[in-house]
């Protein structure tokens, strides 16, 4: 009976294992550039929109409104490297102090920073990919 108990222990743990080593790709993708857009923001971004994306004031928005990030989710790119030059308002509140272009950033880095930050502070939009920002970006140099 104890040998079953044994059997049956190392079983489930065998399957549990084998389902953490199988993660897809795109969550194992989405945590790679997770971690590597949590460094990113806390260089780039940080300053003004705070460690935990609260904004500062009525100076910089907070990050932390998931359903105003969405509303702007396919220019999120364009935000990031060429900047706000226009009265944005998010959560009913009023925000008309610039952002600064990242014009340094690329596209990966960008991918890497809206994933963090879309992941983040109670955000939940799961991973973007480096193709959706290049597709972003030529969307927006289109629009000038």
């Amino acid at each position: 009976m104890k040998s079953t108990f044994v059997f049956y222990g190392w079983c489930i743990l065998f399957v549990m294992v084998v389902m953490h080593a199988c993660q897809g790709k795109d969550e194992i993708k989405k945590a790679q550039f997770f971690t590597n857009g949590k460094s990113l923001y806390h260089k780039t971004c940080e300053n003004c929109h705070g460690d935990g994306g609260e904004g500062l004031g009525n100076l910089y928005p907070p990050l932390g409104d998931t359903a105003s990030i969405r509303s702007k989710q396919n220019r999120l790119a364009c935000m990031v490297k060429y900047g706000i030059h226009e009265p944005l308002t998010i959560d009913n509140r009023l925000f008309d102090t610039e952002m600064p272009a990242n014009a340094t950033l690329s596209e990966q880095e960008i991918a890497y920073i809206l994933t963090y930050m879309g992941n983040s502070f109670g955000n939940e939009l799961g991973l973007i990919t480096t193709e959706e920002v290049a597709q972003q970006l030529k969307n927006c140099r289109n629009d000038k």
